[in-house]
């Protein structure tokens, strides 16, 4: 027999452990996935449960239910059972800090006025003891009308208890629920002011609506809703009450939009004199909701809290009188970027340099097996360098997440938002953006994947708009090998500072400088609204617990591999498909099939056919559809002081920029093994002429280059992470197009007036 399936939806503040709870309850098998439309993140996991099959859905955490984004609207919406294709919740599990417990209450207020069974998860009770807080549980039970278990999710502490206790919410007993006793409820009847009894499909009992602010508000409301409903007629059915009451109490937000596109612009003006008739009546709207239900929380908390000492808080205090200082604090916060930022660069080389070697072996057993043609082409070039160009990612994107895991899970995340706040508010970010755009500098793949931390839409895509254009290490080669070309030797200060020096640090602040000002005109035009409140939590500190570090690190490649890694696998055969055809590469087959058996009667023979090849693998590039492209772009990169070579190398370097020095290679009769470092390859820029004998590569067009390569969009993997985050293909093309005109407008500039300078 098929049982049917429970829905239990897990909500909480950041830092309440909520995560931890939610991998704990449901294991490792969980699935991840957006709600249609939208980039809100729901994690979706099983909750063993006798006689009942229950899907448990971690939403991501909030302060509150007052939706300000499209995002936020979702989250409100799986709450109330509004959001088109998804079930409706049988239970709300709130998960909150028992050290912050008055504050977290907030939110319980807002989720006893839906209409739903709740049950309170209060964790980190743990660490409240360390504290010297005592809570009654039992009473705090009875105060709220539902039921409250103490757990600590990172010790595994009451975990069958609070699993006990969803199950008896589910499936409560003819008697309901007895605040006070320990076991669930579907019922809530204390705590508050009037209550309004609703059916749940649920459960048995009925569930109660609290009123947590004065009647008179309510009353309104009802009045408010008659009024609409009288004028846009029956047809147009309101929103569910939840957010009726908050489209009146949150101007501006998205609840306010959802009645207007359901009811059409007649509603504005009766929303306007409700409003102004409940501040007339009880003052302005926001002090309203929040002395209530600040005032509500302190009630619930009556003989709840026996505080004893709290030598642990006071540790927390002195920690935080050194680590959010502003001097101290910005000098040690800065110390630890540059060790993360440092750690990311280095040590991801020695498993980066594995996962390339081990795709030279696999290339390598290809050839030995299969010989030359498309079809080894197709999983040489394009097969295992895509599979390869994915993987290759998979070290910097770990350390970066275990490095964010555990500042968050040891508490200093929020530390370190709160310093750099007001330095990314002079340009429209907040300070959570701080760290996705310093690990951009290594990679903007783990640097777009880390904005999730940034609750605020619209902070969320301007940082990850602007990351692509932090210099990251794949743009390191671009610079080094036309430093080392063309850049004069000259050193400055007794030999302590060099210009090729200066220029490499000159690109890098190029992306910064040109950063700004982009997300500030990005929040000004496409993502302008009202400033979101910059809402912290400062948490306890504490040693992170290894199993959550762990399993968001895996979680974190498990979704990058998984989703990005497909399309840019796809993008990949795509660019090798157009650099191989339509050329005839009969000839180019049958030299490497002679180089390969050892055909040649001497060394010289070898030599010739080795030199033979690169012309015609040169020759073939260039009648591709890639050559052609190049070809017919020509006059468009001449002004940048360009010829067709560079404009193919520019496109070939789309899935990844460092391609254009193996490009290069090939164009050059070189090969494409070659790197920046490559004596061969320098002497092959240098020596390259125009038709008319002049050189092609010069300083100017150099650094026009490293500018083009500097703020360009080359970087399929970037975009598809952006498609992947943003959940929508609009952004990823706005940022390919926008990058791609600042690049070319950068590389003008920069060639046209180096070239009037320099000559």
């Amino acid at each position: 027999m098929k049982l049917a399936t429970r829905r239990v939806v897990l909500v909480g503040n950041p830092n309440t452990g909520k995560s931890t709870l939610f991998g704990v309850l449901s294991g490792m098998n969980v699935h991840t996935a957006n709600y249609p439309g939208v980039t809100i993140e729901k994690k979706v996991g099983r909750l063993a449960v006798p006689n009942l099959a229950v899907e448990l859905v971690d939403l991501p955490g909030t302060y509150s239910l007052s939706p300000r984004s499209p995002d936020e609207l979702v989250a409100v919406e799986v709450l109330t059972g509004e959001l088109p294709g998804e079930p409706d919740a049988d239970l709300i599990v709130c998960v909150m800090n028992a050290t912050l417990l008055r504050r977290n209450l907030f939110l319980v207020s807002q989720l006893l006025e839906l209409g739903k069974p709740v049950v309170i998860a209060l964790n980190m009770i743990d660490a409240a003891r360390s504290r010297g807080l005592e809570i009654d549980t039992d009473r705090l039970s009875a105060n709220l009308g539902i039921p409250v278990f103490a757990v600590s999710a990172s010790r595994r502490q009451g975990i069958d208890e609070l699993r006990a206790g969803i199950a008896a919410a589910l499936l409560p007993p003819a008697g309901g629920f007895e605040p006070g006793t320990g076991t669930a409820t579907a019922t809530a009847t204390g705590g508050g002011s009037d209550a309004i009894a609703v059916a749940s499909p649920a459960v048995a009992s009925p569930v109660r609506v609290q009123r947590i602010l004065p009647d008179r508000f309510y009353d309104a409301c009802d009045r408010f809703s008659a009024e609409v409903q009288q004028t846009a007629g029956n047809a147009a059915p309101l929103p569910s009450r939840y957010l009726v009451e908050r489209a009146i109490l949150d101007r501006g937000g998205e609840a306010e939009k959802q009645l207007h596109l359901r009811l059409g612009v007649a509603c504005g003006p009766i929303l306007e004199a409700t409003r102004g008739a409940i501040e007339a009546d009880l003052g302005p709207l926001s002090d309203l909701e929040c002395d209530s239900r600040y005032s509500w929380a302190r009630r619930q908390v009556e003989g709840v809290l026996d505080s004893g000492p709290d030598s642990p808080h006071l540790a927390t205090e002195r920690l935080d009188a050194i680590l959010i200082h502003r001097v101290w604090g910005m000098l040690i916060f800065l110390g630890l970027m540059f060790l993360i930022f440092q750690f990311i660069y280095a040590w991801s080389g020695l498993p980066m340099d594995a996962i390339a070697a081990v795709q030279d072996q696999l290339t390598g057993l290809v050839e030995s097996v299969i010989e030359p043609g498309a079809f080894r082409s197709l999983l040489t070039d394009g097969v295992i360098a895509g599979v390869g160009s994915v993987v290759i990612f998979v070290p910097q994107i770990a350390m970066l997440f275990l490095f964010l895991a555990v500042l968050e899970d040891c508490g200093y995340m929020s530390r370190a938002a709160f310093l750099v706040d007001r330095l990314m508010g002079l340009f429209g970010l907040s300070g959570k953006s701080f760290l996705p755009l310093m690990s951009s500098f290594a990679c903007a793949v783990p640097g777009v994947m880390a904005t999730r931390v940034i609750e605020n839409r619209r902070d969320r895509f301007a940082t990850i708009l602007v990351a692509p254009l932090m210099s990251c290490s794949a743009r390191l080669p671009v610079y080094l090998l036309l430093i080392t070309a063309f850049v004069p030797t000259v050193s400055y200060l007794g030999g302590f500072v060099s210009l090729s020096g200066l220029v490499l640090m000159a690109m890098y602040f190029v992306g910064v400088v040109v950063a700004i000002p982009t997300a500030w005109i990005l929040k000004k035009t496409l993502l302008r609204g009202e400033p979101a409140p910059f809402v912290l939590e400062l948490p306890e500190y504490k040693w992170p617990a290894p199993l959550v570090v762990l399993y968001r690190v895996w979680e974190a490649c498990k979704a990058f591999l998984i989703r990005a890694g497909t399309m840019i696998f796809a993008a990949s055969i795509l660019v090798w498909a157009a650099a191989y055809w339509p050329s005839d590469h009969t000839r180019r087959h049958e030299l490497q099939r002679l180089l390969e058996a050892e055909a040649a009667e001497s060394d010289e023979q070898a030599a010739a056919w080795r030199a033979e090849l690169q012309a015609v693998s040169s020759a073939t590039l260039e009648n591709s559809l890639l050559g052609r492209t190049g070809r017919t772009i020509e006059p468009v990169v001449r002004p940048l002081g360009w010829d067709w070579k560079i404009g193919v190398g520019a496109i070939a370097s789309f899935p990844a920029r460092e391609v254009i020095i193996a490009t290069l290679g090939t164009i050059y009769s070189l090969g494409g093994d070659v790197d920046e470092e490559s004596e061969g390859l320098i002497s092959a820029l240098r020596e390259a002429e125009w038709p008319d004998g002049r050189p092609v590569y010069n300083l100017p067009v150099a650094l026009s280059i490293m500018v083009f390569f500097a703020l360009c969009a080359q970087c399929v993997s970037t975009l598809m992470v952006i498609r992947r985050e943003t959940n929508s293909w609009r952004w990823p093309v706005f940022s390919f197009v926008y990058m791609t005109v600042l690049a070319y407008i950068g590389a003008l500039v920069t060639y046209q007036v180096s070239s009037r300078w320099l000559g």
